[in-house]
Parts: C-alpha cells; sequence; structure tokens
C-alpha cells in the first residue's frame, strides 16, 4: 500500500537498519526499513525523522511492524530544517502530537490539521500562532477542550468580560472576581483561533500583544488542564527568547 505521511521518530534497528513511525491520515504506522542506514540504500534519505512523504508499505496486521520498501519526498520543509527557530518549533508540535495520539483513538482530521500547520510554517508564516492554532485545536483530542460558546462558571452566554486559563473558558461580568482581564480582540480572536481552517491561511496580520496574550492563556490552560510536560517546550521557549 502506498501512504501520504509524516515520520515522527525514528529508531536504530540492527547494524543498518531503523525502525519508522508514520504518522498517517489513519494513524502512526511502525516500519522496519532494511538497510536505511546504508550509504548505499535507497531509503537513507528520505527516511530520516521530520520526513513529509510517499511511502510504500508492505502492511502487516496484529500490531506488528510494516515492511518500507519505497519513500519519495513530498516536501524538503527547506526553509524549517535551515532555521533554528523553526526546527524548535516543529520539535514541539511533533513531541505534542505524539502525546495526543496516544491520548485518542479518534484521527478525524488530525493529520490533515498537523500537515497543514507545517506546510503554512514552512512558507514563513507566524510559527508561534500557527503552534498555538494547533495547541488550540487538538485540545479536543486530548479531551479537554476549551468552551467557547458561554461562561465556564455559570453558562451565561452574554456579558462575557474576560478568559481565564484556570477556570477553563470564558468569564461573564457576573461571574468575575480578580482573573486577568484579556482585550476584547484577544478573546476574539482566540476563538478565531479555534474555529479557522488552517488550509485556508495566506497572511497572518496580528498585533505582537494579542499574539503574547495568547500564548500566554494557552501556556496556562495547557498546565492546568493536560497533564502534559515536554521538553520540546522549553526548549522552544529558551530559543523563542533569542529571536
Amino acid at each position: 500500500m502506498e501512504v501520504e505521511g509524516f515520520i515522527l521518530s525514528e529508531v536504530p534497528y540492527g547494524d543498518t537498519s531503523k525502525i519508522v513511525n508514520i504518522f498517517t491520515n489513519d494513524g502512526v504506522i511502525g516500519c522496519i526499513a532494511k538497510g536505511a542506514k546504508s550509504l548505499k540504500s535507497n531509503l537513507r534519505v528520505n527516511t530520516s525523522k521530520f520526513t513529509y512523504g510517499k511511502f510504500l508499505i508492505d502492511k502487516k496486521d496484529n500490531n506488528k511492524l510494516s515492511l518500507l520498501k519505497e519513500a519519495v519526498s513530498i516536501n524538503e520543509l527547506v526553509n524549517i530544517k535551515n532555521d533554528l527557530l523553526l526546527i524548535s518549533y516543529l520539535s514541539y508540535i511533533v513531541e505534542l502530537t505524539n502525546q495526543v495520539i496516544k491520548q485518542t483513538y479518534e484521527f478525524d482530521n488530525l493529520y490533515n490539521l498537523f500537515i497543514n500547520v507545517i506546510l503554512k510554517m514552512n512558507n514563513k508564516l507566524n510559527p508561534k500562532v500557527l503552534t498555538n492554532i494547533y495547541e488550540l485545536k487538538v485540545l479536543d483530542y486530548l479531551g479537554v477542550g476549551i468552551n467557547f460558546n458561554s461562561c465556564s462558571k455559570c453558562g451565561n452566554k452574554k456579558d462575557i468580560l474576560t478568559i481565564d486559563g484556570d477556570i477553563g473558558g470564558y468569564v461573564c461580568k457576573n461571574c468575575f472576581t480578580n482573573e486577568f482581564i484579556y482585550d476584547d480582540k484577544t478573546i476574539k480572536m482566540l476563538r478565531m483561533y479555534y474555529l479557522i481552517d488552517v488550509s485556508s491561511i495566506s497572511e497572518l496580520k496580528i498585533s505582537d500583544t494579542v499574539i503574547n496574550n495568547i500564548d500566554r492563556f494557552i501556556n496556562i490552560y495547557y498546565d492546568r488542564y493536560t497533564g502534559l510536560y515536554l521538553s520540546s517546550k522549553k526548549f522552544l521557549n529558551s530559543i523563542d527568547k533569542m529571536y
């Protein structure tokens, strides 16, 4: 069978082979790439981590490793791989995706979302915005999606004053205590992040204030509700401060 996919990880297997985990529209397929570490192997170039390509696979059942027979790159993702900041964002997105995959059986649209975010990033659209969009959308797969329709405390759909990462969503005027007040643009843009079709994005004109506010909210929400600790996120934050 031939599939489109993205190599999330690779592990050495014997002296000359390796095991690659290919993310596809139907989930992750673990494959043995025999001889892929050999200099003369046709599989050597396109079986590295972060390869986006088409793969000819001898698919095995019963959770056995499949055999990878051919691999052809679709997009080399040159702009990402030649930029330390972008490769740091990609590393984080991949690690996050691995965790999402472990916690869901529903892959509907997840692969397409993943690929579209990466392709837009390779086209040099703002990586923080794209990553935040991805983070918001995968919350549903993690079972901790945000309710963008009403107050998280009382269910009121009117008089929304702010949004709070610890509380888990909107806070109306009647329920407000001492939560941080985000401006209206941030609140509206957060909802837009969640609803937007990534494939339709051609440009991102968002103020730095709104971008940073949204990133702040998402970081708080993830710490409070996902239980995820990703080493790539810590590294990304340190790199991001340098730019």
